[in-house]
């Protein structure tokens, strides 16, 4: 297909798809004359992936080709390209550590038999967590740490429904690309169905009753 067609499949517009060539985000089509490239269904696949990462996601360019470089990788196994491309797609904000959250984290991961994470700073995915316990301590929640344990344990429900979901997908490249789209959209997903959860929950431990009611322990 030419690039018109692809913008048409894809719904990105043609300036849009040059921009993301010129960046190397997507490959060069196949010369069929000076000013005229050939593109087939692995440009639309990845040029869709693209499109998630910057559209759904929020990713900066830089961070999209982090993303793309991991699920590249060749010469790791599957597990480990998860793992790489998770910490792509995870972006800590500019928030002050908390050095008492940062202790919580460790602990936490600790307590979990996670023994990689020493230093919180070395992985996206531990700074999100250090800092987001960093913003509860700046909010008077100081035991929010309290949460980490049981939250882990019901994500592990999700999780698990997670790569169940992707392992269908056929391809190993398929499943990297369906874990990021899928993590992506699950955030946001998880957001919506959690505030449901709180509504359901809330309605039968709190009623109508203007009392709090007794908890346990």
């Amino acid at each position: 297909m030419r690039v018109g067609e692809l913008s048409k499949r894809s719904g990105v517009p043609v300036p849009t798809i040059k921009y993301y060539l010129r960046e190397g985000l997507l490959p060069a089509g196949v010369l069929t004359s000076p000013n005229q490239a050939h593109y087939d269904d692995e440009h639309l696949r990845r040029l869709r992936l693209v499109r998630a990462l910057v559209d759904v996601g929020g990713l900066s360019i830089a961070s999209v080709r982090e993303v793309l470089a991991a699920i590249d990788t060749r010469d790791q196994s599957l597990h480990k390209k998860l793992g790489a491309v998770q910490e792509a797609i995870s972006q800590p904000g500019p928030v002050d550590l908390d050095p008492l959250a940062v202790e919580d984290v460790q602990a936490f991961f600790a307590r979990q038999g996670e023994r990689e994470c020493v230093d919180v700073t070395e992985s996206n995915v531990t700074h999100m967590l250090a800092a987001a316990l960093s913003a509860a301590r700046s909010v008077g929640h100081d035991h929010f740490r309290e949460l980490l344990d049981p939250y882990l344990e019901g994500l592990k429900i999700i999780a698990q429904a997670d790569l169940e979901y992707i392992a269908r997908r056929g391809s190993a490249d398929a499943v990297i690309e369906g874990m990021v789209v899928g993590t992506l959209i699950g955030d946001a997903v998880l957001k919506a169905v959690r505030r449901l959860a709180h509504a359901q929950v809330s309605r039968e431990v709190l009623g109508d009753s203007a009392a709090l009611p007794k908890v346990n322990g």
